[in-house]
């Protein structure tokens, strides 16, 4: 059930950013196993933005979602990959407190079997991107 590997805890309130490691399968197409997340801590919320939350059931463990829509009481957030992971339709909302921090940037490290130049060029091109909001992740809430 794990998502992301724990971060520092120390320091926290006096930097805006801070680095995750995704550790699971459920944001899968958007993020895989391995990959680096820096994470703008305060950040204003948004429908479609993916973030980093402490789960409701367990304040200890980390979690990546996506946040889908603003309830009373918090933020709906869902799992890109449906068939991986839990998400708010197992716990329900989650309250603002518990959202650490919106995820901007997200690196992929390369795989030690990318050797031809094809791989490698392959891999420089989609190492590095921006994590942007999906417009479409209230739609998706609509439809389940």
């Amino acid at each position: 059930m794990p998502e992301l590997s724990q971060e520092t805890e120390r320091g926290r309130a006096a930097q805006p950013f801070g680095v995750a490691e995704v550790t699971g399968p459920s944001m899968v197409p958007t993020l895989y196993q391995g990959d680096q997340l820096l994470v703008q801590h305060r950040a204003r919320v948004r429908p479609g933005d993916v973030v980093v939350l402490r789960h409701p059931f367990q304040q200890d463990l980390l979690i990546v979602k996506r946040a889908v829509q603003r309830r009373e009481g918090g933020w709906w957030v869902l799992a890109d990959n449906s068939f991986a992971g839990s998400d708010s339709n197992d716990y329900g909302v989650v309250p603002d407190e518990l959202i650490l921090g919106k995820v901007r940037f997200r690196y992929r490290p390369p795989k030690p079997d990318q050797r031809s130049p094809l791989a490698l060029l392959r891999w420089v091109l989609s190492a590095a991107r921006p994590v942007f909001a999906d417009r479409s992740a209230s739609r998706r809430l609509r439809a389940r």
